[in-house]
C-alpha cells in the first residue's frame, strides 16, 4: 500500500468515526455525554482536515 493510500484510508476512518460520534451525540439523552461526543467528533474532523492539508503539501496548519 502506498503512503497516499494509507493517508486516504486513515482520513476516511477518521471522518467515519466523527460521523458516528455525531450520530451518537444526537441520540444521547445526557447533556454532558452529548457535549463530550460532539467535542470528540469536532476534534477528529479538525485533525482530518489538518492531515489532509499536510498530505496535499500545504505546510501551514489550518488553525
Amino acid at each position: 500500500m502506498s503512503e497516499s493510500e494509507d493517508v486516504r484510508g486513515r482520513l476516511q476512518q477518521m471522518r467515519g468515526r466523527a460521523e458516528d460520534l455525531e450520530k451518537a451525540a444526537e441520540q444521547a439523552t445526557d447533556p454532558a455525554e452529548r457535549r463530550r461526543l460532539q467535542e470528540e467528533a469536532h476534534r477528529l474532523e479538525s485533525q482530518s482536515v489538518q492531515v489532509s492539508g499536510m498530505a496535499s503539501g500545504d505546510i501551514y496548519p489550518m488553525e
